[in-house]
């Protein structure tokens, strides 16, 4: 269930959070939620766009990659919407990984992969990308300014 706080675009803050089982049907929810906060905001449409693309990208790493589309484990999401930005962190139970040792995506070797792109796409889309790991999962943090 979302917690408010009762607050918006007039130079206030918005906290919102949500928890969602890790199965790929969520990610759409996670995303309409974002665009809905981000358009309040007065987020451009292009910005709109990259948000879009990088937590839906961030949130379905969680799922399939950090729980493993368990059921049982959920990821939980939080926006908090300021004049100056949208942070959106993503949560999930996962084991984690080491982000140093993700493959380059512009490798010879790797340009025809079908995957290993995500997170260096992200990292072009957003304003800032932090990963924290805890011991009951990792945390995604991703900053977009207005």
């Amino acid at each position: 269930m979302p917690t408010t706080q009762p607050h918006g675009p007039d130079g206030m803050k918005q906290d919102i959070e949500m928890v969602i089982p890790s199965t790929p049907e969520q990610i759409h929810r996670v995303e309409a939620k974002a665009e809905k906060l981000a358009r309040r905001f007065g987020f451009s449409q292009d910005d709109l766009d990259s948000l879009a693309i990088a937590i839906t990208e961030i949130v379905a790493n969680a799922i399939y990659h950090g729980n493993k589309k368990d059921p049982d484990k959920t990821v939980s999401i939080r926006f908090v919407c300021t004049t100056e930005a949208l942070i959106v962190s993503v949560r999930d139970q996962g084991g984690g990984f080491k982000p140093n040792d993700l493959a380059d995506p512009l490798a010879p070797e790797n340009l025809l992969k079908g995957s290993g792109r995500g997170i260096f796409i992200v990292r072009t889309l957003v304003d800032d990308l932090q990963f924290k790991f805890h011991h009951d999962g990792t945390e995604v943090i991703l900053t977009k300014n207005r």
